[in-house]
């Protein structure tokens, strides 16, 4: 190291130490492994500005500007990063302000793709299924665009990793085609499990074209990807996303400029408006069926900068050629990987010792030349580009009306003092509205048509003489079971809509950033917060947004605890024994039961910490999306999804089951038909009755009481559905003492979600992690309702 870098080390600081409102120059990037290859993928390299805006609430985490966005890291990772007061040193070649461009409509590209020549023969066959993947950054609008290339509804959220899984679609208008929405990443370096989808999808799916979306308002973020995708050497089309914003705040991009800068179609569009859309499905299909790519793949440079890079990397290609080849693996990714240390890569290249001790020498002669790491120069080499396109094509926005409106929000929503009262103050709210203000009401209104339907199609069944089997199997069974679950339809609908609008807003990124530091000493991360929130609403789509989190170990735990967050497939539980057992309580004892689930959840959480999940949690490195107004339209979407996902349950698991159990309980083991006086000889309960004396201590050993607890393995929402059949005209108040549905409550709110959860952890973890957490939750779920009816009859 020269003495001049010694001297400037010596008076170097970390991030970590940096005050509110100081803008430094990162020197050196600290870390090791796959994190310090995403804090180069975030853009954190040397030469870079960053300034820090606030800390958490508690302290921690930190949250910085860099790259024209903002990016949250803990204080334990800002502390790798070597920082100094000494201004940015000035580019090699000056940076020229590109002249104000007047910029051309939607969907309007260059002239030089509507004018190039196109090459017949290398054209696909017509009858060829034309497949694109659709690549971009978290959170910049790619399920939007998705659903709107596609027709579908898929689920738009505004925080960092919605899609959590690929999604396949035929585009509008070209019925042999077919995209999928892959997950949102940064890089294709496989940080996470969502990057991983995504890269794999691309190297082995082989797609014909990809679409590129990126957010135009922050391309330096965005079109890191973008020069990722393009040394794929695969045909596809950069949609400029967010241009409504752009414009607005003044920006402008000149597309003539930047398509030949980058050697691709690029289509300005705004997806939310639908505009320009069509102009990217028409350069999509065409670069697709005529397979034209012609995409840049130096992006090396002036040989004063990064000669020693370009060197590099055309060395390790001249050695790996065949390899690659062999592979089946684009040959310019794949030496910028092997440079990267991608292991993955460098195991499917399969070198000799021999090729690897050369391939180490020329990048220890790189490093020694450049001045930086290997990684690090990769990721200065694609940063420095980006600023040379943006530099000649784009007129950045003034601060957006977007920017300015969040932070003035932030200031009270993740204020120091206020963050913590108004996320309780918020959620309390959002339950009392949905138990009591208006959930209840609208479901005792429901309740009271359906049963008014009932006694009429009984009383007309009844007249018409119709057999008395099947009277009883429409009154008890549909409308006493099914008809039940469907009554509990407004409190479901309600907290869909609070939770859509927190998410749909970017509320929810907040709260993981706010609640990092509490969830840390758990033994989790902040992002964890997102899956366990989601879990109030369905464990199922909770459960696969683990995927974001790119821990396997943070994502196991968070897996574990999903279950305990209160799902709505359990509201009419809650809602039927509150009502009948504490009807002057019953918001309480609903918010009781959600504050008992997250206890027990801590308390297993910690317990877990120090046994099967000793060690940290991921590190904390997210993106701050801007707050927007939630889309009525999406938030119509996601009530009308679930709403009709439960009732379509409610006649399918549940209607199901309940038969099984109507009948089971109609008839004895002779197939005689039993009456109510002589239940007790029916199959049910024979069968039950082997299981009830195990949940006696709890009050409530009934063979019915026991039947609807197993019928709630297939879904909660039939728990109510069977009682409704079993125990048809008959008031629950009679059955079982206050103090034994307490317990009952307690055990419905913790033992095993539905089947359909069970499944998504077994695809998630595997079937040994499905069975330890069926196991787990039966056993907190007796000793935890054990506990409450002992100290409930003590008191």
């Amino acid at each position: 190291m020269k003495q001049a870098d010694r001297r400037e080390l010596n008076m170097a600081k970390t991030l970590k130490d940096m005050k509110i409102g100081e803008t430094v120059t990162v020197i050196e990037v600290g870390g090791q492994g796959a994190l310090r290859q995403h804090f180069l993928d975030m853009g954190m390299i040397p030469g870079v500005s960053v300034t820090l805006i606030k800390y958490a609430p508690m302290g921690d985490p930190m949250e910085f500007k860099i790259h024209d966005y903002v990016l949250t890291l803990r204080i334990s990772e800002a502390a790798q990063i070597t920082v100094t007061d000494l201004p940015k040193s000035e580019e090699t070649h000056p940076k020229k302000a590109p002249a104000h461009v007047e910029h051309p409509g939607y969907g309007e590209t260059g002239v030089r793709f509507h004018n190039a020549k196109t090459d017949e023969s290398r054209a696909l066959p017509k009858d060829q299924i034309l497949t694109f993947a659709l690549a971009g950054n978290q959170n910049c609008g790619k399920t939007t665009l998705f659903n709107q290339l596609t027709g579908a509804n898929q689920h738009v959220g505004n925080f960092p990793g919605v899609t959590v899984d690929k999604r396949t679609g035929v585009i509008r208008g070209q019925a042999r085609t077919e995209v999928t929405d892959l997950p949102g990443i940064y890089s294709l370096s496989p940080y996470t499990e969502e990057e991983v989808v995504s890269r794999e999808y691309i190297l082995k799916e082989k797609p014909q074209g990809i679409i590129d979306i990126a957010d135009a308002t922050n391309l330096e973020r965005n079109l890191y990807l973008t020069l990722q995708l393009m040394e794929l050497h695969v045909p596809m089309v950069l949609a400029l996303n967010m241009m409504d914003e752009m414009r607005g705040n003044g920006g402008s991009v000149d597309i003539n400029r930047m398509e030949e800068m980058l050697g691709i179609p690029v289509v300005p569009i705004s997806a939310s408006l639908d505009e320009g859309v069509d102009e990217l499905i028409h350069h999509a299909v065409h670069v697709a069926r005529y397979q034209e790519c012609d995409a840049v793949t130096d992006f090396c440079g002036p040989e004063d900068h990064n000669g020693a890079v370009h060197r590099a990397i055309h060395g390790i290609m001249t050695l790996i050629s065949d390899h690659a080849q062999r592979a089946d693996i684009p040959l310019r990714f794949a030496a910028t990987k092997v440079v990267e240390q991608d292991e993955k890569v460098i195991e499917a290249l399969n070198l000799d010792e021999n090729e690897k001790e050369m391939i180490e020498h020329i990048l220890v002669q790189m490093e020694k030349e450049r001045g930086l790491d290997r990684r690090a120069a990769i990721a200065d080499m694609r940063f420095h580009f980006i600023e040379q396109v943006t530099s000649a094509c784009v007129i950045k926005p003034r601060e957006s009306k977007e920017q300015r409106r969040s932070e003035r929000v932030d200031r009270v929503l993740t204020g120091k003092y206020t963050a913590i009262p108004i996320f309780v103050l918020v959620m309390a709210a959002v339950f009392a509205l949905t138990f009591n203000v208006l959930g209840l009401p609208l479901q005792n209104l429901l309740d009271r048509g359906i049963t008014a339907v009932r006694d009429g199609v009984g009383a007309w069944m009844t007249a018409a003489g119709v057999a008395k089997g099947l009277r009883l199997f429409v009154t008890e069974c549909l409308f006493d079971g099914v008809g039940t679950v469907v009554s509990f339809v407004p409190i479901i609908v309600i907290l869909f809509l609070f939770l859509s609008i927190l998410e749909d807003s970017g509320y929810m990124a907040r709260i993981a950033f706010v609640m990092d530091k509490p969830l840390r000493k758990l033994g989790l991360s902040g992002r964890s917060i997102v899956p366990l929130l989601v879990g109030f609403g369905c464990s199922v789509p909770a459960i696969m947004s683990t995927r974001t989190l790119p821990s396997e170990r943070d994502r196991r735990m968070t897996i574990m605890l999903i279950p305990f967050m209160s799902c709505t497939a359990k509201l009419p539980i809650y809602a039927l024994f509150s009502g009948v057992f504490f009807p002057h309580y019953a918001a309480l004892v609903m918010i009781l039961l959600y504050v008992l689930g997250i206890a027990v959840g801590i308390l297993t959480a910690a317990v877990l910490k120090h046994t099967a999940f000793t060690g940290e949690p991921v590190p904390f490195v997210m993106e701050l999306p801007n707050y927007r107004m939630p889309g009525m339209k999406n938030v119509g979407r996601l009530m009308w999804e679930k709403t009709a996902d439960f009732i379509q349950r409610a006649f399918s698991i549940v209607l199901i089951a309940n038969i099984v159990i109507w009948f089971l309980r109609s008839f004895d083991p002779a197939l005689h038909m039993v009456t109510a006086a002589n239940m007790d000889s029916s199959i049910l309960a024979i069968v039950a009755g082997v299981l009830a004396p195990i949940f006696a201590p709890m009050g409530f050993g009934s063979w019915k009481m026991v039947t609807a607890l197993i019928s709630g393995f297939l879904a909660k929402e039939s728990v109510v559905a069977v009682l409704g059949t079993l125990y048809s005209g008959a008031a629950l108040a009679s059955v079982i003492s206050p103090v034994s549905a307490a317990a009952f409550l307690a055990f419905c709110l913790l033992y095993t979600p539905c089947v359909a959860a069970m499944s998504s952890v077994r695809r998630e973890l595997g079937t040994g992690w499905m069975v330890g957490i069926i196991a787990m939750q039966c056993i907190i779920a007796w000793v935890i309702s054990f506990a409450v009816f002992t100290i409930g009859s003590l008191i």
